[in-house]
Order: C-alpha cells, then sequence, then structure tokens
C-alpha cells in the first residue's frame, strides 16, 4: 500500500481517536471521582479495553456490586464482538500472535472503519492502524481522565458523548448508500434496537439489533 493511501487512512482515523480520547477521559474521571483508585480505571482500559463494558462495570462497582457481578456485566454486554470478529477474521491475518493482538482491538470502530474500505489490503490496514490508534488514545485518555479525577467530571455533560455514535454514523454511511439490502437490514436492526432499549441494560440492543442480519441474509429468496 502506497505512503499516501496509509496518510489518509490516519487521517480518517483520527477523528474516531478523538472521539475515542474523549469518551477514555470521562471514564477515567468518573471512576476516580466515584472513590476508585487510579489504577483500577487504567489497568481495566488495558486488560479489558471496552468502552461500553467498562463503563457498566465500574457503575456496578461505584453502587456496591462485587467485582463477579461488574465482570458478568462487561461479559454480556460483550458478547457482540465475537459477530465481530466472525467478520474481521480473514482481516486478522493467519500468524496465531496477529490474531490474538487483533482480537484484542476488535471493537464496533474498528470493525466499521475497516469493512467500510474498498478491498482486502486497505481493510487489512484500516483495522491495524485505526485499532492500535484507538487504543494507545483511550488508554492515554483514561490516564489522563483518572488523574484529574473529579476536576472534569463527566463529558457527557457537555454533548461530547455523541462524538462517538456520530464517527459510527459517519463510517457506516458509504456502505449504507450503495446497498439496499444493506440499507433494509440496518432499518430493521435500528428499528429492534430501539424498541427494547427501554427495558434491557445498555449494550443490549446492539445484539438485539444483529437480528437484522437475517433479513440480509434471506435477500436470494425475498
Amino acid at each position: 500500500m502506497r505512503t499516501a493511501e496509509r496518510t489518509a487512512l490516519v487521517r480518517d482515523s483520527a477523528l474516531v481517536w478523538l472521539a475515542s480520547g474523549v469518551v477514555g477521559v470521562s471514564f477515567g474521571a468518573i471512576a476516580v471521582t466515584g472513590g476508585l483508585p487510579v489504577w483500577v480505571p487504567v489497568l481495566m482500559s488495558l486488560i479489558v479495553y471496552a468502552g461500553s463494558a467498562q463503563f457498566s462495570a465500574i457503575g456496578v462497582l461505584l453502587a456496591g456490586g462485587g467485582p463477579v457481578a461488574a465482570a458478568a456485566t462487561g461479559l454480556l454486554l460483550n458478547t457482540r464482538t465475537a459477530a465481530f470478529s466472525l467478520a474481521v477474521a480473514d482481516i486478522l491475518g493467519r500468524g496465531r500472535l496477529a490474531r490474538l493482538l487483533g482480537a484484542h482491538l476488535v471493537t464496533d470502530e474498528t470493525v466499521a472503519f475497516a469493512l467500510a474500505q474498498p478491498d482486502p489490503a486497505r481493510r487489512r490496514a484500516a483495522f491495524w492502524i485505526s485499532g492500535l490508534g484507538l487504543f494507545a488514545v483511550w488508554n492515554l485518555g483514561v490516564l489522563a481522565g483518572a488523574l484529574a479525577g473529579g476536576a472534569l467530571g463527566d463529558t457527557g455533560t457537555y454533548g461530547l458523548d455523541a462524538a462517538f455514535p456520530a464517527v459510527l454514523v459517519a463510517l457506516v454511511l458509504p456502505t449504507l448508500r450503495a446497498s439496499p439490502a444493506i440499507r433494509r437490514s440496518a432499518l430493521l436492526g435500528a428499528g429492534l434496537a430501539l424498541a427494547v432499549t427501554p427495558a434491557v441494560p445498555a449494550g443490549v440492543p446492539v445484539l438485539v439489533a444483529l437480528a437484522g442480519l437475517v433479513l440480509h441474509g434471506n435477500r436470494g429468496t425475498a
């Protein structure tokens, strides 16, 4: 891949990195302000590395729940990455080390960014560029937020938490425009997710939205 193409991927990934850093700062600040030591959010971000699962686990801990309950909540919310891993299995490479590291970098954002690319070479480069950058920025943001503590508070108060979903929408729009079948599947998934949102924990609606893939899988028989 040419240098210009890699530069373009870095430039496009920077939008996701910026949003991730903002949310990471919020996470670190919330955890420490709630009474947890600095090392807890920092270590969790390095080992677990899952935004929504981390927020939920910290919420359980701050509410008085034990580590088992917090871990179970995080595992439930992160089950969606199993489906994402299947989508990018060929992108990661064949080596065990590449697959192990790549599996740790699988997130909503890295998968969306990679699959939005037009060819296998660009998809692989996009995954690793966005994934490694996102991991670094997220952890730096969490560290900064944890060290700052209550001085920052929840960045959601300023509406900055909307940056993350906005970037995701921008990533998937080209694919939605190109394929009517994918648009129908996405609409079905979005409708199902919205319908269950008031009744289920955060993160679960994303799992329910995967039911939209059934419509895409049956496009040939429709």
